[in-house]
C-alpha cells in the first residue's frame, strides 16, 4: 500500500478515530485524509502527533456537499466510509438520518466513480439483520440467508439501504475504465475507550449513587472491542487488493466480533466498571412485554410533541427489542476471507476500557471537589 491515499469519513467519531490510528500504525500509506463535518476540540492536535511517514490531512466538510466530495476523492485509492447519524431513540428527524446515512453514502459512491477510486469499505451495523422481536433467538448465524431487519426504525433502516447501495455498486465501471470494488462490515455492539453509549451509562451512574441503569438485562450478545473493529477494516482493505482473496471478498458483507464473552448489555457495563464500586440496579423491573408497549406509547408521544419540542424518551419499543434479544454471530467468514483474527484479546480490551472508565470516575471526583471548594 506504499504510495496510496486513503479517505476516512466520520474520522472524528468513535470508530473513525481508531481506524485513523491503525492506518498510521499498520500501513505505509502516502496520505490519509480524515474527513468529518466538525472535529471536537483537541482532536486535530491528537492527529498531528500520529504523523510519521504518512501525511495526515484533516478536512471539515458536509457529506451531502457533492462538489466538496468530488474534490476530496481526487487521487484517492481507498475510501472507508464511517460517517453516519447513529440513533436508537428516534430523536433526530427521520429525514436527517436518511439524508446523511443513505443519500450521503450514495453521493460518496458517485464521487468515487467520478474520481476513479477503486476500493470502498463500508462499516454497516448489526441492526440491518435484526433483531425483529425480543422473543427471537439468533445464535452464531452468519450465512447470507434471509436474516434482515423488517422494522421501520430510522437508523437500522437507513443502514440497511446504505449497505445495499454499497454492495450493489461493486463491479461498477469507474471513469478511467477500471472496476469499482466494495465490501461491508457488520460489527457487533462496539465498546471501548470513548464509546458514546458506555460514556453516557457510566456518567449517569456516577450521578446516581453508582447505580448503573438497566439497558438490557435479558439480552445475550457478543460485544466487540473498537480496536478489533478498526483492525477488521485494515484487513478488508488488504484483502480487496490481494489477488488470492479479492474475488471472494468483493461485494460481500462480514460480521465482526471477537473473543469478548457473550453476555448481557447490563453485565458488560458492570464488568467494565465494578472495580470502581459501580453496581447494577437490583430493583424490581417491569415485565418485558409491558415495557415494549410502554415504549411504543412513548414513541407516539415523541412524534406528537415533535412540532413543539424535542422529547427524548427513556426507551421506545425499538430499544426494548434491541437491548433484550438473544442475538449473536460468529466471525468465521471474516477469518476465512479476510484472515481476520482479533488484534486485541478480551483481557487487553477489558484492561484498556477499565482504565478509561477510571479516568471518567476521576474526572467526576474532581468536578465534585471543585464544587465543594
Amino acid at each position: 500500500m506504499t504510495g496510496w491515499s486513503c479517505l476516512v469519513t466520520g474520522a472524528g467519531g468513535f470508530l473513525g478515530q481508531r481506524i485513523i490510528c491503525l492506518l498510521v500504525e499498520k500501513t505505509e500509506l502516502k496520505e490519509i485524509r480524515a474527513l468529518d463535518k466538525a472535529f471536537r476540540p483537541g482532536l486535530r492536535e491528537e492527529f498531528s502527533k500520529l504523523q510519521n511517514k504518512t501525511q495526515l490531512t484533516v478536512l471539515e466538510g458536509d457529506i451531502l456537499d457533492e462538489p466538496f466530495l468530488k474534490r476530496t476523492c481526487q487521487d484517492v485509492l481507498v475510501v472507508i466510509h464511517t460517517s453516519c447519524i447513529i440513533d436508537v431513540f428516534g430523536v433526530p428527524h427521520r429525514k436527517s438520518i436518511m439524508n446523511v446515512n443513505v443519500n450521503g453514502t450514495q453521493l460518496l459512491l458517485e464521487a468515487c466513480v467520478q474520481a476513479s477510486v477503486p476500493v470502498f469499505i463500508y462499516p454497516s451495523a448489526l441492526g440491518v439483520a435484526g433483531p425483529n422481536s425480543y422473543k427471537e433467538i439468533i445464535e452464531n448465524r452468519e450465512t447470507q440467508d434471509s436474516l434482515e431487519n423488517t422494522r421501520s426504525a430510522p437508523y437500522p433502516h437507513s443502514k440497511k439501504l446504505a449497505e445495499k447501495a454499497v454492495l450493489a455498486a461493486n463491479g461498477w465501471t469507474l471513469k478511467n475504465g477500471d472496476t469499482f470494488y466494495t465490501c461491508a462490515l457488520r460489527p457487533m455492539c462496539i465498546y471501548g475507550e470513548g464509546g458514546p453509549f458506555l460514556t453516557a451509562n457510566i456518567n449517569e451512574a456516577l450521578n446516581n449513587n453508582g447505580i448503573l441503569s438497566s439497558v438490557g438485562k435479558f439480552s445475550t450478545v457478543n460485544p466487540v472491542y473498537v480496536g478489533n473493529v478498526a483492525w477488521a477494516h485494515i484487513l478488508a482493505l488488504r484483502a480487496l487488493w490481494d489477488p488470492k482473496k479479492a474475488l471472494s471478498v468483493r461485494g460481500q458483507f462480514y460480521y465482526i466480533s471477537d473473543d469478548t464473552p457473550h453476555q448481557s448489555y447490563d453485565n458488560l457495563s458492570y464488568t467494565l466498571s465494578k472495580e470502581f464500586s459501580l453496581r447494577l440496579d437490583s430493583r424490581w423491573s417491569l415485565p418485558l412485554s409491558l415495557m415494549y408497549w410502554i415504549g411504543f406509547l412513548l414513541e407516539i408521544v415523541t412524534l406528537l410533541l415533535r412540532p413543539i419540542c424535542t422529547y427524548q424518551p427513556p426507551f421506545n419499543h425499538h430499544t426494548v427489542t434491541l437491548s433484550n434479544s438473544v442475538f449473536t454471530f460468529s466471525y468465521k467468514k471474516a477469518q476465512q476471507d479476510l484472515a481476520y483474527e482479533p488484534l486485541y484479546s478480551w483481557e487487553e480490551a477489558r484492561q484498556k476500557t477499565v482504565e478509561w472508565v477510571g479516568s471518567l470516575v476521576d474526572r467526576h471526583k474532581e468536578t465534585l471537589k471543585s464544587k465543594t471548594q
